[in-house]
């Protein structure tokens, strides 16, 4: 038997690409132990929790002519050693230093010869921090079968009993000629997707599998009906392989105190505040900006489904997906509170199509972290054309209480969302001990001045929170 990659993850396979890779990233920041926390330690640690998500441990192997979706297999050279690597900061090791490298690594791509993610752990960081960084590709994480791996190596207590000990040895690899017999067998059992396949060895690969995936229709659902394309935006360029980083903090209070104020969700206003970010920074580039001037957003958000199938909303261990909707952020609009009217009023028809997961509950869902959720949100918005919306925000609720590696306390925590074709910016969000740190990954040249967007986030939360008062 084949462990066949699903249509799924084919086609996030297939979409890789030289200037859109498409890995998503996590960046934790910690502060250093005593005794320091050194990549001898950080090795034992991954491969102790490897057991956990044994699919890290495995590579994609494609079939001869294409004649069938890649397959999983044991990687039987693998190499802790090269998933784990470690780098160190220049003095003084400030944040710039940490967000340069973090751009630069989120800009390679993976090794599709070797399971596809790379762990980095980043010395040398001012104030006794260091930094851990994941890149796992979207193909890999499924946030069922496969969950990221950072949810696994972090640990709710200071103190965590060490794993059991595991033996692993890779099973042996099915031969060319096997997987020829199984992509034939699975040609008669399913002749559609055969024909999907030939398309794709004598066409174009990426357009026979992303039209297998709207096929599908099963992993984003477009609330809004999107005919229209989206409107003409800075925010839409051709984008080379290069990235700019730019991370910012905020206080999780200030998004409660609006949300009370106004009787609105806190993921209202955080696309508010994105909105306003998005005004400003047209407006710094001389943009032209009326009252009707929107920026399309992709939000993809975890949902239940509804039916009489659908879990109860209450049990933790119940299995959800990511369900997607554009929203039209009004830009346009200079009252930041008729802005969170707009936003609050849009999110609400989204509402009542399917049941959305609270925060707390995603968090208790086994399964689920933040970095799984924003891979989820990433596979869902993959399988959109590009040309239906002008930006992707991922919003992934976190733990509101601390998380350890290996006894050193994690102090911040920022996604890293892939770009998708001709996106010079993704928004990634996740909320974590009291706090929501935006991620904002940007082509380096299309988007120069993604530090501007960082500040106008602060200027447009403020800005909010000025008149909630």
């Amino acid at each position: 038997m084949v462990n066949r990659l699903t249509t799924q993850d084919a086609a996030f396979y297939f979409l890789e690409a030289g200037t859109t890779p498409m890995h998503v990233g996590s960046l934790g920041i910690f502060r250093q132990l005593r005794n320091g926390i050194d990549h001898e330690e950080l090795l034992r640690l991954v491969e102790e929790r490897l057991g956990s998500v044994p699919r890290y441990r495995q590579r994609v192997r494609e079939v001869a002519f294409g004649l069938a979706r890649p397959v999983w297999v044991d990687d039987s050279d693998f190499d802790i050693t090269y998933h784990v690597r470690r780098s160190a900061l220049p003095k003084p090791g400030s944040d710039e230093q940490l967000m340069d490298l973090i751009a630069r690594l989120t800009s390679r791509p993976l090794d599709s010869t070797r399971p596809l993610w790379e762990m980095y752990l980043v010395e040398g960081l001012s104030r006794n921090r260091f930094a851990i960084f994941t890149k796992s590709h979207s193909s890999l994480v499924d946030g069922e079968a496969a969950p990221e791996i950072s949810q696994v190596i972090f640990d709710p207590e200071k103190n965590r009993a060490p794993g059991p000990e595991e033996l692993w040895m890779p099973a042996r690899p099915p031969s060319d000629t096997s997987l020829l017999v199984s992509a034939m067998a699975d040609l008669v059992t399913s002749p559609g997707e055969g024909i999907a396949r030939a398309r794709a060895a004598f066409n174009d690969v990426t357009t026979s599998v992303t039209e297998a995936v709207s096929a599908l229709g099963k992993l984003a659902e477009v609330v809004r009906t999107a005919t229209q394309v989206a409107p003409s935006s800075p925010l839409n360029a051709t984008i080379s392989r290069n990235r700019r980083l730019a991370v910012a903090k905020t206080s999780l209070e200030d998004y409660r105190r609006i949300r009370a104020r106004y009787g609105c969700e806190i993921n209202d206003v955080i696309l508010t505040v994105i909105a306003g970010a998005m005004r400003n920074w047209l407006l710094s580039r001389g943009e032209p900006v009326t009252e009707a001037t929107i920026v399309r957003a992709m939000v993809p958000m975890s949902v239940y489904t509804d039916g009489p199938e659908s879990p109860d909303v209450d049990d933790p261990q119940a299995p959800g997906h990511v369900s997607s909707f554009l929203i039209d952020l009004p830009v346009g609009e200079p009252n930041a509170v008729v802005r969170l009217s707009h936003v609050a009023h849009a999110t609400e028809a989204f509402a009542r199509q399917g049941r959305r997961v609270t925060a707390q509950t995603m968090v208790r869902m086994s399964g689920f972290a933040p970095a799984t959720l924003h891979a989820m949100s990433s596979r869902a918005a993959s399988s959109l054309s590009q040309r239906m919306f002008n930006l992707m925000i991922t919003n992934a609720p976190g733990p509101q209480f601390p998380l350890y590696l290996g006894g050193a306390r994690m102090l911040e925590m920022y996604p890293v969302s892939p770009l998708l074709k001709n996106q010079t910016l993704s928004i990634a969000l996740t909320s974590y001990d009291g706090n929501v740190y935006y991620g904002l990954n940007a082509d380096r040249d299309a988007m120069s001045d993604v530090d501007v967007v960082r500040s106008l986030i602060f200027e447009s939360l403020e800005e909010l929170t000025d008149a909630s008062r």
